[in-house]
């Protein structure tokens, strides 16, 4: 495990209060799509940490669409996990019965990705969470959270940035990014409908641009596009005017909102990321530029191109940037790693694994 990995795991636990950690005091837990981006610091911290919280159990179930991790590997002599190769909207779901908090995250976050496999994207986000609320709705479960996200708001009028929980959104139906949008969209009424009717103490968590370890450099979003360029020396490539603005957050910085949000344990829904600094896409370039020399003398230039894909920029959203005022008020998250440090260590921990851990 890479040296960054470990320093992102105590940081994980530190920040967590003690409310926090005696709430996963024996739990059982399942992780739809555990072999993701969010997944890796989110597996990695129960790796480290599970036996001194006290969780009784880890599920997972991933169908390893675009290959299995090589990090997967660490969690296989642990008697802790019981991690399956499973499709969320086929599966049987006997085994993790016993579960009594779940993370839904079971999904394709990368638009190169769900543009490509838009079925498959609609089918993980309401057939797979369909049959987990089905499975769980009799059950005694301490909390459900479902991974929606910031795509919801579409593109937000500029009266809307900061973007709150109560926005409704400005998205297109049938566009090349609706099979994400939508789904999520949808997958958030389905939420809210068996919290009504079963009394199900469900959470939605709507995330804002993530980066950082987990995230693989052929992921094909813009943060670990630009990663990959500075590790293999390569001119960054924008492939857009570059004004388009973003906040981002640091994955591990995320998950202690992520399991705040989990814990939560009734119907709710919660911006969680970075509400500063709002940067372009070609001062978030320049920046990777910069630690890209700091750390590795990296030498490339940042370029602007055509994509191939026509409909790359359609639907893409001017602005993303979140009002986290609730998730502060009720749960006390509050994000902690700028984005010049997160950088850094995304790209530290990049130089430390092995190619295969970091590609499909």
């Amino acid at each position: 495990m890479s040296k960054i990995t470990l320093e992102d795991m105590k940081f994980i636990f530190d920040s967590l209060s003690e409310d926090n950690k005696n709430a996963l005091d024996g739990k059982t837990i399942l992780v739809t799509g555990f072999a993701g981006s969010l997944g890796y610091s989110l597996m990695h911290f129960f790796k480290e940490y599970g036996d001194l919280l006290g969780i009784k159990k880890v599920f997972g179930i991933d169908n390893y669409m675009f290959g299995k991790p090589q990090w997967i590997e660490r969690f296989s002599k642990n008697t802790l996990f019981d991690l399956r190769e499973a499709d969320i909207i086929q599966c049987d779901l006997e085994f993790a019965g016993s579960a009594d908090l779940i993370f839904h995250m079971a999904s394709l976050a990368s638009p190169v990705y769900y543009r490509q496999f838009p079925i498959e994207t609609i089918d993980a986000d309401v057939t797979g969470l369909r049959r987990l609320l089905d499975f769980y709705k009799d059950k005694k479960i301490n909390g459900l959270l479902f991974f929606s996200s910031s795509e919801i708001y579409g593109d937000p009028h500029a009266s809307q940035i900061p973007t709150p929980e109560s926005y409704w959104g400005n998205v297109n139906t049938c566009g090349p990014r609706a099979c994400y949008d939508e789904s999520k969209r949808f997958g958030e009424t389905l939420c809210y409908n068996f919290a009504r009717n079963y009394d199900m103490p469900i959470t939605i968590v709507r995330p804002f641009n993530n980066y950082g370890p987990g995230m693989r450099i052929n992921d094909q979003r813009v943060v670990a596009d630009f990663a990959k360029a500075v590790i293999d020396n390569q001119d960054i490539v924008i492939y857009s005017d570059g004004k388009p603005t973003r906040t981002f957050d640091y994955i591990p910085d995320a998950i202690i909102g992520y399991i705040k949000c989990a814990l939560f344990g009734e119907f709710e829904v919660f911006n969680i990321g970075s509400d500063g600094p709002e940067l372009s896409i070609y001062e978030l370039a320049e920046l990777y530029k910069k630690v890209g020399k700091e750390l590795f003398s990296y030498e490339g230039e940042i370029v602007f191109k055509d994509h191939l894909d026509k409909e790359y920029l359609i639907d893409n959203p001017n602005r993303r940037c979140p009002d986290i005022t609730k998730a502060r008020n009720f749960l006390k998250y509050e994000p902690q790693i700028h984005i010049e440090e997160g950088i850094k260590r995304y790209l530290k921990y990049i130089n430390e694994c092995e190619r295969g851990e970091i590609e499909w």
